[in-house]
């Protein structure tokens, strides 16, 4: 329920489709959204007023159309398996709003009316972002493979319109990434996250095509870069930050400031590493980002994943993670970690015994292709709800090598997120503000 200047207006989902299951119970992606208003307090009000309430109606209707909205009936989809294993009894027992890491709780301004007068059986949590799944046989056993990403609501909004971070240290375009495997009673998890560059920077839209960067209160920046990793720290143990935005021009006097405030506080828990995507892999060497893995390896043995055996006891537990920005934190964040879930992938398949030790997964064609197209449409559902359009690259990452149709469709989809940046985005940012967020 959302309260406006004159009244109150119901936002009540109308379709569901129910697209896989997390750790056992249903998901389901909201279809089809509709506003109600709830009272008719509007006939009374001053013209005045009811022109600004005609406005903010107005914007209800861009949010019926916000997408990658998903829930489930019986498990709390804003926490990550780690995170819901470790629940204790006493929690478990609480309504899943109550349970719900507040960052990932889409609705959570709108159920604010519904907390206050105890409605808990009727408050169903939200996440925006992304689910896909897929089972693929390898010999005798049947792999279960989910890909599950919640967005951030604190400093939400569109690409250009939302950027850096805010002075509390919360970045754009947050996405906490969840893979997870399951077979024969055992389950796995591996957590990514991706954020803008956390310090406060901006790109004013102005009809050019790459706006310029603003580097905005300079003598801020190592405080706010110190609020957002203690906040990293807090919620995932430590931190190895992978920035790979290009050395040169524009984007080089942000990852050098990047580095140099970083440097602060750089230390066992807080690893800082640039790699010059562009420079390194091109338009079409991708293959080039095992030079990055070799670096991060290390990182990722020492701080692992969870693992949960077929008795339902933990075996092991990831105690770090894996911060992948670029500018937008959508196309070449999304190339590389693709490639960081696949090693993780095959690590848990051979911990498991289900891989020998240099089988790897494009040994095995079916199943190599479902987990390409699993991450293609991770990334292009991502893409979509901070940019307009699906991601860029997303050939390399659903094919497994740059195509001419996948760089004809990035030319396109590069001009249409100019559009929208400079005549749509607008729109959807006040939407944002509207509501909240």
């Amino acid at each position: 329920m959302l309260k406006l200047l004159a009244g109150s207006y119901f936002i009540v989902i109308t379709e569901r489709e129910c697209v896989g299951s997390y750790l056992g119970h249903p998901v389901y992606k909201v279809s089809s959204l509709k506003t109600f208003p709830c009272d008719h307090s509007l006939q009374s009000t001053p013209v005045e007023q009811k022109k600004l309430e005609s406005e903010f109606t107005a914007l209800l209707h861009v949010a019926e159309k916000t997408p990658g909205l998903y829930f489930s009936y019986d498990v709390n989809l804003t926490l990550s398996a780690q995170r819901l294993h470790d629940l204790g009894d006493e929690s478990k027992l609480l309504p899943l709003w109550r349970q719900a890491d507040p960052r990932f709780l889409w609705n959570n301004y709108m159920l604010e009316v519904f907390i206050d007068n105890k409605l808990d059986p009727y408050l169903l949590p939200l996440i925006q972002g992304s689910f896909q799944n897929f089972q693929s046989a390898i010999g005798k056993d049947i792999l279960d493979v989910t890909l599950i990403a919640r967005r951030c609501t604190r400093r939400i909004g569109t690409r250009m319109w939302r950027r850096g971070a805010d002075p509390d240290g919360y970045v754009a375009n947050f996405v906490e990434t969840e893979q997870i495997l399951q077979l024969n009673g055992y389950a796995a998890s591996f957590l990514q996250v991706r954020g803008s560059i956390p310090f406060l920077w901006e790109q004013v839209v102005d009809l050019t095509y790459k706006p310029k960067f603003e580097i905005l209160k300079q003598e801020e920046a190592p405080k706010v870069l110190e609020r957002h990793f203690l906040d990293l720290r807090k919620k995932y143990g430590s931190v190895y930050s992978v920035d790979l935005v290009n050395k040169h021009g524009s984007e080089g006097r942000l990852s050098e400031k990047y580095a140099g405030a970083i440097n602060h506080i750089a230390g066992d828990d807080v690893r800082y590493l640039h790699f010059d995507f562009h420079r390194i892999c091109g338009h079409v060497h991708f293959e080039r980002l095992s030079i990055l893995y070799e670096q991060i390896e290390d990182f990722l043995k020492k701080n692992g994943y969870l693992l949960i055996n077929d008795k339902g006891e933990k075996i092991l537990e990831q105690c770090g993670v894996v911060r992948t920005n670029c500018i937008d934190c959508l196309d070449r964040t999304n190339v590389t970690q693709s490639m960081i879930g696949r090693k993780m992938l095959e690590a848990q398949l051979r911990k498991i015994g289900v891989f020998g030790e240099e089988e790897t997964i494009s040994t095995h064609a079916n199943f190599d292709e479902s987990f390409k197209v699993l991450w293609a449409n991770h990334g292009d559902e991502i893409s979509i709800q901070y940019s307009g359009t699906p991601a860029l690259k997303g050939d390399f990452v659903r094919y497994g090598q740059r195509t001419i149709q996948g760089i004809l469709n990035d030319g396109f989809n590069a001009l249409a997120r100019y559009y929208f940046n400079n005549f749509s985005d607008g729109t959807k940012q006040c939407w944002t503000k509207t509501v909240g967020t």
